[in-house]
């Protein structure tokens, strides 16, 4: 079992846990709006480090994004395997061409 596996099961436990005692759970009782705002935290937060150029501050911003992603797809119910089969489905095809594939909104 990768550390990625390990991790979704354990926020999948923790989310059923009372919120006094989980990070986890207190997230889910917040609500998706709240997760989703923690994402683009961290995400600005990692974005922050790298410009930086601090390679420690940068490993420990990403782990939070990953994190905190993890949590918010477990709330909207998305398996991270899901995610992974959809990043296989675009190995080998050009990031250009994948995006030129997309529909418009």
């Amino acid at each position: 079992m990768t550390t990625l596996e390990r991790l979704e099961q354990t926020i999948a436990q923790r989310s059923k846990a009372s919120p006094d005692t989980s990070y986890v759970a207190k997230l889910n009782a917040k609500g998706v709006s709240k997760m989703a705002q923690k994402v683009g935290e961290e995400a600005t937060e990692t974005v922050i480090a790298a410009v930086s150029q601090d390679s420690d501050a940068l490993i420990g911003e990403s782990a939070d994004l990953l994190f905190h992603l993890m949590v918010l797809l477990q709330a909207k119910g998305v398996a991270f395997d899901d995610v992974l089969a959809e990043l296989d489905r675009r190995e080998g095809l050009s990031g250009l061409d994948e995006k030129a594939s997309r529909t418009p909104d």
